[in-house]
């Protein structure tokens, strides 16, 4: 029975308009589904926040296109996908991925340009078999937005780790590099800092890159309490205008009137990041001095203050076989060597992973730390770092001597590890001040704080960055050893979990794991599986067709 032509064509018509259907629904109503286990393809609320603030085009130039080694186009892959997700967030979200060394005639050109913009190169090491050979890789992205540019790190620093350990740690990253880009892109309202000066604290080209980092989320000015003497309640008036303090290691003694500012300011919701150092010591000390200086505890007059709230930093060193080194010079003039050596005084302290701040973040290296006994008063209190289980603290005055390089530690002394060095207090705090006569009178005067937060950390050399030139190197880099420490990303996470900012430090709590080949056994086994990839297709496709044969002579000759 035959069907007419234009059933037929009505059959068609109908599968059309059904499959425009479906198509048009599609459009309309997206709905995207994540299989993986820990929801790799899924973007977090807040950097989907991000995204959506942005109410202006932002194009996104990703330098990982070309040939490349396999571990960066696994890195390609997961930042295209990742920027897929954004797109679908937020339309204003357009990437493109550039080759940099595509001209090979101008390839020394293109390096420089990119250099001088700050995008530094990963030399990588490609192994085929047995030859060895070395690539430049461009692992950087930039964000433009109208005149605004933001540079994107696709590629983060890891002491002691592989090129596929560090993709794979860079993955984990990517949903935070680009929800940050797009923060500092769409922030208006910047919170303040005031930045303290006046009782010796460290000079600002020796904090230079982290406060060039502050600065692309905060407002921040030096603020000094000079005028407490003259005009204490204008003084305090003036610092409550800010929304946090930040008192990088002084060194001068804060008068009663001084603290009594900033305990009423903390009283009064204000929040502040303490890098105290309550030792004498200094590194320069011991080279002027034919390698050896006296550690002194150093009396700030806050003592009394950090008791009240919940912790007493010791005038203690501490001493960490788990330590980073430091550079001493052998030989003069020309003739003189270089060359690293371990510093017990350095430790190099790991993240406990265990709040927004620490997470995920890399060893952060300290300089003549001090312990930090917490108190039980009913404030909440967070350990943010401490020192390795192989650690003990000296006490003072006690004599340093660069010879101790020399020297080969005795292991059994060190026992008495994990001493907190960094503490976050949280909670409604009780005034210094509380029964006690005050410095000057106030009117508005509060023995019991409203909730803040704060965090002391017992090292004020954890904000020191190294000068080149003169000129200050990024904030956790050693020119010395070439390695790179967390010091950077620890304390900007700290000043964001202070301020509120919470939603991107808590993106980098997300957890990704990629599965890399095993390179000795890829070597090994290569002609096997070469074998299995090109003969097994054929031996089936031959098989089928011997069946199929079977089958049509079997069906044609009964």
């Amino acid at each position: 029975m035959k069907r007419s032509p234009q059933h037929t064509w009505i059959k068609i018509l109908s599968a059309l308009i059904v499959t425009g259907l479906i198509t048009w629904a599609a459009n309309l109503f997206s709905y995207r589904i994540d299989f993986t286990e820990n929801d790799r393809f899924t973007l977090s609320e807040a950097a989907v926040q991000t995204a959506e603030n942005l109410d202006q085009p932002v194009i996104i130039d990703v330098f990982l296109d070309g040939d490349l080694p396999s571990e960066f186009r696994r890195l390609r892959s997961e930042t295209r996908q990742i920027l897929k997700e954004y797109a679908a967030a937020n339309d204003h979200v357009k990437h493109n991925f550039i080759d940099p060394l595509e001209e090979d005639e101008n390839q020394n050109n293109t390096v420089e340009a990119l250099q001088q913009l700050g995008l530094t190169p990963a030399s990588v090491t490609i192994e085929d078999g047995n030859r060895v050979s070395q690539e430049l890789v461009f692992p950087w992205a930039i964000a433009n937005q109208g005149n605004r540019t933001v540079r994107i790190p696709l590629l983060k620093n890891k002491l002691g780790a592989s090129t596929e350990e560090r993709v794979n740690s860079s993955v984990q990253q990517l949903e935070y590099v680009f929800a940050d880009a797009f923060k500092k892109l769409s922030v208006e309202n910047k919170k303040k800092i005031a930045v303290l000066k006046g009782n010796g604290e460290m000079d600002d080209i020796l904090m230079a890159d982290f406060l060039r980092n502050l600065q692309e989320y905060y407002q921040i000015a030096p603020f000094t309490l000079d005028s407490v003497a003259n005009n204490p309640e204008g003084t305090l008036e003036q610092l409550r205008r800010f929304d946090m303090a930040l008192i990088a290691k002084p060194t001068e003694r804060f008068s009663e009137e001084e603290k009594f500012v900033l305990d009423q300011y903390t009283m009064n919701g204000g929040k502040s990041l303490w890098l105290i150092d309550q030792v004498n010591m200094e590194l320069d000390s011991l080279f002027s001095n034919q390698g050896r200086s006296l550690a002194l505890a150093r009396d700030l007059n806050l003592n009394d203050m950090f008791f009240r709230y919940g912790l007493r930093i010791n005038p203690e060193l501490i001493a960490d076989l788990y330590f980073t080194q430091i550079v001493l010079a052998t030989g003069e003039g020309r003739n003189a060597q270089y060359n690293p050596a371990p510093w017990i005084y350095a430790p190099m302290v790991l993240s406990k992973n265990n709040h927004p701040i620490n997470n995920n973040t890399e060893g952060v290296r300290l300089r003549f730390a001090n312990p930090i006994d917490t108190l039980d008063n009913g404030i909440q209190k967070t350990v943010l770092l401490q020192s390795s289980p192989l650690s003990k603290t000296i006490g003072t005055p006690t004599e340093i001597e660069l010879d101790i390089v020399n020297r080969q530690p005795d292991r059994e002394t060190f026992n008495e590890g994990n001493q907190p060095l960094a503490v976050l207090l949280e909670g409604s705090l009780t005034s210094t001040y509380q029964n006690r006569v005050l410095p000057f009178e106030l009117k508005d005067f509060k023995k019991e704080g409203i909730d803040t937060r704060l965090i002391v950390v017992a090292d004020g050399d954890i904000i020191r960055n190294d000068l080149q030139n003169g000129q200050p190197l990024e904030l956790g880099y050693d020119k010395w050893t070439n390695n790179f420490y967390g010091n950077k990303e620890f304390l900007m996470n700290s000043v964001n979990y202070l301020l509120d900012d919470n939603g991107l430090i808590n993106i980098r709590s997300k957890e990704v794991e990629l599965a890399f080949l095993d390179r000795q056994r890829a070597v090994a086994e290569r002609s096997r599986w070469q074998l299995v990839n090109i003969g097994l297709p054929i031996a089936v496709i031959l098989l089928f067709g011997w069946i199929f044969s079977l089958l049509k002579k079997r069906k044609y000759t009964a």
